[in-house]
């Protein structure tokens, strides 16, 4: 992300080794007070961080990513944060036979860390959805809530994006939940964006019946005039494909040049995809993050056809490593800890999050093992320098980290990143 660093960082970046990465915390990445030294009174004491991550499903590769991410931060700092001996205990948030999360495995997950006296830290979860069933049970225990990739705006506020009818996250009226990554609300920016740079001069904008793409789309629609976008068509799309043929149709009579088609990526959307570029051959095609996918890029996983993807274009909130400040000298220390040299995006996420957790706690010296004490100091995080770039939490729990990645379709048929997005104006 190109946010400045400060020259200390950046220096110690530029000389880092894989050894000393850890070392790069310091007043620099301090959430907040300073750090006091080991009395006896904390000596040897233990402190909790739980995960909340799910191994099963499509999202596996990713969630496992997040935990090594996890471990690797852990391991730099010798199991320790501050004067505190910190104990790990990553939890499996999905089910034996389920796709994905599980629903009651996630509550189990956060009461488990709820009746944990020396928890004071819980990074998850992964799902937004998943998020919306923890985010209660952990509020109530007061324990600091992290996530490492939701972007659901109905998480942390109400505006135009979320649903009307979304549960109470707070019952205690205290907010414990916080995330690193930028909401959908930057997402659609940067989709604007993105379509902007593209020369897109009338968009058609096309969203499933889901709450993802429904709320983007209308996220999309109120900031288009700011980047300048037309939109000259705003619909959601039947998911019959016997009606794509008529609605491609609309769109060549209407003459749009870009197709914008917020959902999540299903057979249908494939073919609706196929349907729209028949009939505008030459228009360029974009997805959000969900679409983001080989599923919908490429004919070998059931996506389109390789004729399509030199036009498609496509954004996700996990940029290449190489593209965040700390991102070369993290790849350095993930190469020498699990041997791999290109991991999944989100592994930095997983890094961060602990990073956070740590530096945090160290730095309220003995009050490092009171879960109050951790979340007024991560709500008091202001300019972080971190791997990701600088950052600070709002009152909400947002970060303020604004970009994402733009992708396109290589040879192989699978999304590459091609450069980092950052729009100027997010509602």
């Amino acid at each position: 992300m190109r946010v400045a660093l400060s020259k200390a960082l950046a220096g110690c970046l530029a000389v880092l080794s894989v050894a000393t990465l850890s070392a790069c915390g310091g007043s620099g990445e301090s959430s907040s007070g300073g750090a006091s030294t080991a009395s006896t009174s904390t000596a040897g004491k233990v402190v909790e961080i739980y995960s909340s991550l799910p191994v099963r499903g499509p999202e596996a590769p990713a969630a496992v990513a997040v935990s090594n991410g996890i471990k690797l931060a852990l391991a730099q700092s010798h199991g320790k944060a501050g004067p505190f001996k910190v104990q790990y205990t990553p939890l499996d948030d999905s089910a034996p036979g389920a796709s994905g999360w599980d629903a009651s495995q996630t509550a189990a997950n956060a009461r488990r860390a709820a009746a944990d006296p020396r928890a004071v830290y819980y990074i998850g979860e992964f799902d937004d959805d998943a998020s919306e069933v923890s985010m209660p049970i952990l509020n109530e225990a007061g324990i600091p809530q992290v996530s490492p990739s939701n972007m659901y705006v109905g998480l942390t506020t109400s505006p135009p994006g979320s649903t009307s009818n979304q549960p109470n996250y707070a019952p205690t009226g205290t907010r414990t939940y916080l995330r690193i990554v930028p909401t959908d609300s930057v997402q659609a920016a940067a989709d604007l964006l993105a379509m902007r740079q593209a020369g897109c001069t009338r968009v058609a904008l096309a969203s499933d019946d889901e709450s993802y793409g429904m709320g983007l789309a209308k996220l999309i629609d109120l900031q288009k005039a700011y980047y300048e976008v037309d939109i000259v068509s705003n619909a959601a799309v039947d998911a019959n494909p016997a009606r794509f043929r008529s609605y491609a149709e609309m769109l060549r009579t209407i003459k749009a040049d870009c197709f914008m088609l917020a959902a999540v990526p299903t057979k249908g959307d494939v073919e609706l995809t196929k349907e729209v570029h028949a009939l505008l051959p030459t228009a360029k095609i974009f997805g959000p993050q969900d679409m983001c996918t080989s599923s919908w890029t490429n004919a070998r996983d059931g996506g389109v056809p390789a004729t399509v993807d030199p036009l498609i274009e496509c954004t996700s909130v996990a940029q290449s490593p190489t593209a965040y400040p700390g991102g070369k000298a993290f790849l350095a220390a993930y190469k020498a800890r699990y041997g791999v040299a290109d991991p999944n995006p989100y592994a930095i996420f997983g890094y961060e999050a602990m990073r956070l957790a740590l530096t945090t706690i160290a730095s309220l010296g003995a009050s490092g093992d009171s879960k109050s004490a951790v979340l007024s100091a991560l709500f008091s995080t202001t300019n972080r320098h971190s791997v990701l770039g600088t950052y600070s939490f709002n009152r909400y729990g947002d970060t303020t980290l604004k970009s994402f990645g733009l992708y396109k379709v290589a040879a192989n048929g699978d999304p590459t990143f091609v450069k980092t997005v950052t729009p100027g104006h997010v509602l």
